[in-house]
Formats: structure tokens, C-alpha cells, sequence
């Protein structure tokens, strides 16, 4: 029977909250996409943190009990938008550099609602063609644009901390075999034990991801790091037998690298496995005049990155990418008597999930749309945008407390009081938003830029928005001091 076709006499699929037939569904969805425009257009006009009022109309007008029976779907996104869109963090707009989250481009918004409508279950190619083959696809011009082993196998995970645990579990299953060990057979009862070696100032996703594989949070081997945050392949500890070893690419912080060719030549003559996390930093490889930075990674045996960093595709996107295609199949494979397999690429066998959507078609359409050189320009203008922040914050009396090599920026405004209500004011000011962390043992400011919807007249306004926060706080502060004073 053809799409759209019904027997003779059959009513029409209808929808459950209006009963009206589903071929009137376009009316609702085309006002859900003007609604969606409405947003991102309005988006630059507004502040970037909602006003908390917002906040508590959310929790009065879309919470109370379960609802009883259906509700016409054009009031329910209505009210979605009505009292949700005010609620929302403005992370697609040009002056969030919290977080290091990235804008979605408007190419791939377009393409994830399209995908969202084919609603293909991409972990089969059975069962959800198109969108397999447009994730193989995609997962080939990444590895050549971030200029890795073209060989390698990949995944598309929800983020980093998954990518970081599928590539982890990959090493694991490699290690353990050399050993003569099954360990998705026999699990890790009995089984030889793996050194993990991670720098001092490791991501707290490679700590959930070995606490997930049940290779432990706390039996790490930690290597010292220098001033900037970069472990010390000097101080690589000796290890018996094979290992892991997880370096860093994008200090969350700082933004330096840990050194790449050092830390895998060390690796090659101990038979250990390097991991390369790169949730953000791996994509100055893209960069002509970044790639500097990550010279060497493409020694290593795994990497994990986000793709809704900074190739800006919508929540939720990360990559893990094995250089041993088997070692990830081995680890991520699944067999069932009902699954249809094919001769081709399979993704059930590569990522944690069996079920899930099809993230392959948004990076396909950031790439197609931006080209090497619309990825390499993006990553460059956010690391212009981080130097702008860095010079002229500096050049205001502010101390920068990192080396600016790309996108992340560290100031403190004085003391540890100081810079915290700075970032509180800033935040619920809502011309910028930036977060906050420590570092050196200092409190500080931390400003990522990395969304393409960043202008030089968003970094100026931020700028500005900073000056006069520091200001109120100083100006609060001395009248405090006037006041006990008398």
C-alpha cells in the first residue's frame, strides 16, 4: 500500500490529543518551526541568563499533577514556548563562555529537525538506512578533517564522558587480550591488572569513565603538571606490563595540551595504549595555525571528542574514535537472534547503546556546510575572540592567569572575594554569562569562546559588562568599608 494510502474504509491515523486526522499535522508543526525562529532571531536582543521570575512562572504553569486526559498539541506548545523559552539559558547566542558550549549552527538545527521527522533508529542498518550510512559518511570526514588515522573505527556518543568511556573500554579490551583475558566474557574477576597513568589535572570524565569500567577512580597514577597544567612527560612513572595512559588535549581551564609525542613513545616501548581526550582541543587540528598544538596526537591509539562543541552542532554530540577497529568492536558488540545484520558498517557494534538517534546526520551538515576551511576559520575566530578578551582585560588592571593558546581564558579581578562577586554580578547582570573555577589555588573567571555566533561587538559589550562589574563590587565593597569604618 502506498505512503498515505488507506483501505476502503479505514478511518485516518489520528493525532491523540486533538483526534483530528495526522495529515493536519503540518499546521502544528510549521508554528512549532516559526516559534523555534522567533527564538534564535530574538536571541541576541535578550539577556543571556533568564530573569529568575522566569524560572518560577515555569514551575507554576508547566508543573502540578500529571495531566488526566489529552490536550490540544498547539496549546501544549504554546505553552512550551510561552513560559519554557523565557526559562532557557541564551548558550545559541554570541555571549555565553560558560562551560565551553558551543552555538548550534543554523545548518544543523535545520538538519536535526529533519532527522527528528524520519525519527530513524540509527544503531542497525536494517532498520534505519538513510541515517547509517550518512553517520559513515560523516565519521569519514571527520577523521580526515582532524587529520587521524583514516583506518580508525568510531562512534557517535551523547558527549566526551561517553566517548572517553567507549574508547576506554576499547583499551581495556585490547590490554586484557594481549593477556590472554575475555573480559566482556569473563568480566574483570581474577582478571591481570591494568595501570592507568593520567595527569595531575585530568578531566573529571576520565574518573567516571575508569570508575564505569571498573578500572577505578582511585588507583591512578598521577603525573605532576607543569604551571599551565600540562603533565610532565618527564615524570612518566615506570610500569610493568601493559597500560593506559589518558592525556589531555584542551585543559578545561587553561586550554594547553599535554605534550602528545613524548607520552606515546614512552608508551610504544612499554606496550601501553594512549588515550587522547580532546573534548574541545582536538579540533585545533582543523586550524591551520593551531594544529600546532596537537602535534603528534595522531600517534595515539584512541581520542574522544564533542562535536556540540566547537563544530557546533545541537545537543547531544560526542565522538570516540579507535584506531583498532576490532579492539572497539570487541568491546562495544552486540549479538541478538531478531537483529538483521549486513556486511557493512553496523553502529550497534561500536557505541554503548543500541537505541538512539541519529547524531550522524547534524555533524554531516555542519561539515558539508562549512567545508575545511569554514571549520578551520570558525576555530581561529574564537581563538581571536579568547585574545581580545585576554589583551584587553589585561590592559584594564585585571590579571590573566593562564598562556592564551586557544579559546580559554583565566582572570582574576584581586582576591578570591572579589572575583567570585564579579562573577555573580556578571551572571545576574545577563549581558554575558561566564563561569567560575579555581585554579593555581586561586578563585577565577574562566571565559571559553566557542560559538560561531560570536561577534567582535559581543566580546566588546561582554568587555564592557566585565569593567562594570568589577566597578559595582569595588564600589560596593568600599562603602562597606566607609560604613564600618564609622
Amino acid at each position: 500500500m502506498a505512503a498515505g494510502n488507506r483501505e476502503p474504509g479505514e478511518a485516518p491515523a489520528t493525532d491523540p490529543g486533538t483526534g483530528r486526522p495526522q495529515d493536519e499535522l503540518g499546521e502544528l508543526w510549521r508554528d512549532a518551526a516559526g516559534r523555534a525562529i522567533a527564538y534564535r532571531q530574538g536571541i541576541t536582543g535578550r539577556r543571556v541568563s533568564p530573569e529568575p521570575a522566569a524560572l518560577t512562572q515555569l514551575l507554576e504553569q508547566l508543573g502540578g499533577p500529571v495531566p488526566e486526559h489529552p490536550d490540544d498539541p498547539a496549546r501544549v506548545m504554546g505553552q512550551l514556548d510561552r513560559y519554557g523559552s523565557p526559562a532557557t539559558m541564551a548558550t545559541s547566542g554570541g555571549r555565553f563562555f560558560g562551560f565551553v558550549i558551543g552555538s548550534s549552527l543554523p545548518s544543523t538545527v535545520a538538519a536535526g529537525w529533519l532527522a527528528s521527522a524520519w525519527d530513524q533508529n540509527t544503531g542497525l542498518l536494517a532498520a534505519a538506512p538513510a541515517t547509517t550510512l550518512i553517520e559513515q559518511i560523516a565519521l569519514g570526514w571527520l577523521l580526515d578533517v582532524l587529520d587521524l588515522p583514516r583506518e580508525s573505527g568510531g562512534a557517535f556518543v551523547t558527549g566526551c564522558q561517553m566517548a572517553n568511556f567507549t574508547a576506554l573500554a576499547a583499551a581495556r579490551h585490547a590490554l586484557l587480550a594481549r593477556m590472554g583475558w575475555d573480559v566482556e566474557a569473563r568480566g574483570l574477576f581474577g582478571a591481570p591488572e591494568i595501570p592507568v597513568i593520567v595527569g595531575e589535572d585530568a578531566h573529571s570524565t576520565i574518573f567516571k569513565a575508569l570508575a564505569m569500567l571498573g578500572l577505578g577512580r582511585d588507583r591512578v597514577l598521577r603525573v605532576p603538571m607543569d604551571d599551565e597544567g600540562r603533565l610532565r612527560s618527564d615524570a612518566l612513572p615506570e610500569v610493568g606490563g601493559p597500560a593506559i595512559v589518558c592525556i589531555q588535549h584542551g585543559n578545561v581551564n587553561s586550554g594547553c595540551f599535554d605534550p602528545a609525542a613524548p607520552v606515546i613513545e614512552w608508551a610504544r616501548r612499554r606496550d601501553a595504549w594512549v588515550h587522547v581526550d580532546g573534548a574541545f582541543g582536538l579540533w585545533a587540528r582543523a586550524a591551520p595555525s593551531r594544529a600546532h598544538l596537537a602535534q603528534g596526537a595522531e600517534g595515539a591509539d584512541s581520542w574522544a571528542t564533542d562535536a556540540h562543541k566547537w563544530l557546533n552542532v545541537p545537543y547531544d554530540c560526542g565522538v570516540a574514535i579507535v584506531r583498532d577497529r576490532s579492539a572497539l568492536r570487541g568491546a562495544m558488540g552486540t549479538e541478538a537472534a531478531y537483529l538483521q545484520e549486513s556486511p557493512m558498517r553496523e553502529p550497534m557494534h561500536f557505541t554503548p547503546e543500541l537505541s538512539r538517534r541519529a547524531r550522524g546526520v547534524e555533524v554531516w551538515a555542519a561539515l558539508k556546510t562549512l567545508g575545511r576551511s569554514g571549520v578551520a576559520e570558525l576555530v581561529e575566530r574564537c581563538c581571536r575572540h579568547a585574545a581580545r578578551f585576554a589583551g584587553s582585560l589585561r590592559a584594564s588592571g585585571f590579571e590573566v592567569l593562564n598562556e592564551v593558546v586557544l579559546n580559554q581564558v583565566l582572570v582574576s579581578f584581586g582576591d578570591d572575594d572579589t572575583t567570585r562577586r564579579v562573577i555573580d554580578w556578571l551572571q545576574a547582570e545577563g549581558t554575558c554569562f561566564c563561569s567560575g573555577t579555581r585554579w593555581g589555588g586561586r578563585a577565577a573567571m574562566r571565559i571559553s569562546v566557542s560559538s560561531w555566533a560570536t561577534t567582535g561587538a559581543d566580546v566588546e559589550a561582554s568587555l564592557a559588562a566585565m569593567r562594570q562589574a568589577h566597578a559595582a563590587v569595588a564600589g560596593a565593597a568600599g562603602r562597606c568599608g566607609e560604613t564600618a569604618a564609622l
